[in-house]
């Protein structure tokens, strides 16, 4: 069965974006970012709510194509739509089954790019198995919560820990839901 890995980068207090999505202050470059980039071509599919796809477009993205090419995409969202979106890119209503029919697929584990109100309801419903955190060393005091409003209560267990330039750190924890 696959997994889902919900790797993402954070601040120290918790928030994966400032106030307005702003993530300037969070690492775009070094041995950490480089890092991130070489695991990305271990996933087949990303998982994503819209407003994470959304984001993408102030980066170049045009709508309706794929943010990672060498990836299948499914956006949930009950809003999304493209006339004619690439093959690669599936919007779905949220929808818990099409979740698991994924997780029960063959393939690589699946790439949860977020955000933050997508991946609480998938905590809430206990379908992130693996948490990947780019934890930057910066307080951002407000924006979008690793986990949005969810207060899901669980454990983790440290699998990995690596130090990069700049004080970033790519720290890997085992979900245990209680």
């Amino acid at each position: 069965m696959r997994k889902i890995i919900y790797y993402v980068a954070a601040a120290l207090d918790g928030f994966i974006s400032g106030q307005d999505g702003n993530i300037s202050g969070f690492a775009q470059g070094g041995s950490g970012v480089d890092q991130y980039l070489q695991d990305l071509k271990d996933y087949d599919i990303v998982i994503m709510g819209r407003k994470t796809y959304e984001f993408g477009y102030a980066f170049g993205l045009k709508p309706g194509r794929p943010a990672y090419p060498h990836m299948q995409h499914y956006i949930f969202s009950n809003t999304l739509k493209f006339d004619e979106p690439h093959e690669q890119v599936k919007i779905h209503p949220p929808d818990l089954n099409i979740i698991r029919e994924l997780k029960a697929g063959e393939g690589s584990d699946i790439y949860l790019c977020g955000g933050g109100i997508f991946a609480g309801w998938l905590l809430d419903n206990e379908l992130i198995d693996t948490l990947k955190v780019k934890l930057n060393p910066l307080i951002l005091g407000q924006g979008v919560r690793l986990f949005g409003d969810s207060k899901k209560t669980c454990r983790l267990a440290l699998t990995e820990h690596q130090k990069y330039d700049g004080g970033l750190q790519i720290i890997t924890y085992r979900i245990d839901y209680t």
